[in-house]
């Protein structure tokens, strides 16, 4: 799979995803870098077919309204640490790669993962 991790997301977790044996890139590595507008992140995620990942609910609401991105993946966990939330991903990796590759919108919480779209 291929994915794109948003900026207020860290980098660790698009190099956990390339440990994973998965391409991914981090907001911090595209040209403008973090600063990447969200129509950049969409538009790079649908000539690459890359699932973004984010905590921005506007990709969410983007992609009600005009289904882009590609794929999202939206965190939802409130406030927790980058190592609570590296263990969270890492712990039920398999099940989100599962529901995302069979479905368009995920979103992960602190206890579960939910099939939205």
């Amino acid at each position: 799979m291929r994915f794109i991790v948003d900026a207020q997301l860290p980098i660790e977790l698009s190099e956990f995803l390339i440990s994973q044996n998965h391409d991914s890139i981090h907001t911090s590595q595209l040209p403008n870098g973090n600063s990447s507008t969200d129509f950049e992140i969409v538009e790079l995620s649908l000539k690459e077919n890359r699932i973004v990942i984010s905590k921005d609910s506007d990709f969410y609401n983007r992609y009600l309204r005009l289904s882009e991105p590609h794929k999202l993946l939206i965190i939802s966990t409130g406030n927790i640490s980058n190592q609570d939330l590296l263990k969270l991903i890492d712990k039920n990796f398999d099940k989100i790669s599962e529901e995302i590759e069979l479905n368009n919108v995920i979103e992960i919480t602190a206890n579960s993962i939910i099939t939205i779209l």
